[in-house]
């Protein structure tokens, strides 16, 4: 019987550093990769708590080999937007300006009556009043009103006034996003113009840049972080 107990202990404080090392993230909302993670350690811990036959380091060296392949996945999501993406998908926009996106609703697996619950949960009951609603990658849903866009300023981004967008990332980690230009139908040469505005000598220097929901040029540098 002291056997076990002594098991469970060090499995159990094990799987917590493990889970501390993984990151905050891991105990918040879970992308697919790191649920799979997750559960996979439980069932890895639960396998030598329950069989004293099996010794604790066959728990112990596969939950080991998860974590470093956690990590691993995790530094090649941040240094790579490709990666990140087809680990963890993109974000689904289901209503846009108060058009509900049909096609993307059944790509979704979502009928119209779990559309109407979500918003209902977030305290919208009309999908006219709605900006955009996005499923995010972690599964949970994002509802913006239009409200929240009213009276907003437009640079020279040939947008309509009457047009809702979300923020545009046009520089991650010192790189150009070409997806950012794109939407804009810009060139590097005009984020440059907008770095030379600000006194910024290269885009190796931004940590991050976009365009707000303002329509208005944000930028953090590398060394404003720390």
């Amino acid at each position: 019987m002291f056997i076990v107990l002594f098991r469970t202990i060090i499995l159990y404080l094990f799987v917590v550093l493990t889970m501390r090392l993984m990151g905050k993230r891991q105990i918040g909302e879970l992308q697919p990769f790191e649920l799979v993670i997750t559960i996979m350690v439980s069932e890895l811990a639960a396998l030598p708590m329950q069989d004293t036959r099996l010794p604790i380091i066959h728990g112990i060296i596969p939950i080991i080999t998860l974590l470093v392949l956690q990590i691993v996945l995790s530094e090649m999501q941040l240094k790579s937007d490709k990666f990140r993406s087809i680990i963890d998908g993109n974000p689904s926009i289901l209503i846009k300006n108060g058009k509900i996106n049909i096609e993307e609703l059944k790509t979704q697996r979502l009928s119209i009556n779990d559309l109407l619950e979500e918003l209902r949960i977030k305290g919208f009951l009309d999908i006219s009043e709605i900006a955009y609603a996005l499923i995010e990658t972690d599964g949970q849903m994002s509802v913006i009103s239009k409200s929240q866009f009213d009276n907003v300023k437009k640079q020279d981004l040939n947008i309509k006034d009457s047009d809702v967008t979300l923020p545009i990332v046009l520089i991650c980690n010192g790189e150009i996003k070409k997806e950012g230009l794109n939407y804009y139908k810009k060139d590097e040469k005009w984020i440059k113009s907008l770095l030379d505005k600000n006194n910024i000598k290269s885009e190796k220097d931004v940590f991050i840049a976009l365009m707000d929901s303002k329509g208005e040029f944000f930028y953090q540098l590398m060394d404003e972080g720390s």
